[in-house]
């Protein structure tokens, strides 16, 4: 489980090249939000189409990448798109991974699946 107890939510608003694997994003965090990719803060990265994102954890020794995909529906993404992340709290994180914007207008529904595309 990811834990956001740590440090600051920082999100990438708008879009992210999901082909960037650990060494890419930080390079996102360290050279575009002037950031230290090896703090205890969370890095949040969305893709253009908002059904995937990815979240980059300096812990100890090594880095994690989470990595989430919806099978249906999107991710309530911020469009804005420049070089500063949004600073987000540990719930409003919570909140855009269950489906929910920012304001809380609705969550995602339950989807059962049985088969792999």
């Amino acid at each position: 489980m990811i834990n956001i107890s740590t440090g600051k939510v920082y999100l990438a608003a708008g879009n992210t090249d999901m082909r960037k694997s650990i060494d890419g994003l930080a390079a996102i965090v360290q050279e575009y939000f002037n950031l230290d990719p090896f703090s205890s803060n969370l890095f949040v990265f969305c893709n253009k189409n908002r059904n995937k994102l990815k979240i980059l954890q300096w812990e100890h020794n090594g880095f994690w990448l989470h990595y989430r995909r919806l099978e249906k529906g999107v991710f309530q993404w911020p469009k804005e798109d420049n070089n500063s992340p949004l600073i987000l709290s540990s719930r409003e994180l919570q909140w855009l991974l269950n489906g929910l914007s920012l304001n809380q207008k609705q969550a995602h529904k339950k989807v059962s699946i049985n088969t792999i595309i």
